[in-house]
């Protein structure tokens, strides 16, 4: 099952940096701003979009063991949204021991 959790994830990854550098090239996010602030669902959108990143956010940092780690991982998923939770999930499936089913990335990391 792990190889096609990192198939999803990678590409997850891969089309979230294509559409991000694509639509970063077109115009960027400060010359719309204006309008897209005053888009109900624009903001709709964005308030759904963190909120769940704040939910993956709060799953991370019961995984992760240091406060370090957590800050860093907070910094991107805010920053960078599903590049990194689809990130952290490739990292967490790699460090799994070969042994170890993929559904272990759910639990929390002993070491």
């Amino acid at each position: 099952m792990r190889l096609p959790l990192v198939i999803v994830f990678s590409g997850i990854f891969l089309l979230m940096i294509f559409v991000t550098v694509r639509a970063s090239l077109a115009i960027s996010i400060w010359d719309v701003w204006d309008s897209y602030s005053t888009n109900p669902w624009a903001v709709a959108t964005l308030y759904d979009a963190y909120s769940g990143f704040s939910i993956f956010w709060l799953w991370v940092a019961w995984r992760e063991r240091t406060w370090g780690a957590r800050l860093l991982w907070f910094l991107l998923i805010m920053a960078l949204g599903n590049i990194a939770t689809s990130l952290y999930l490739l990292v967490q499936l790699v460090r799994l021991a070969p042994d170890q089913p993929a559904s272990a990335i759910l639990n929390r990391r002993i070491v």
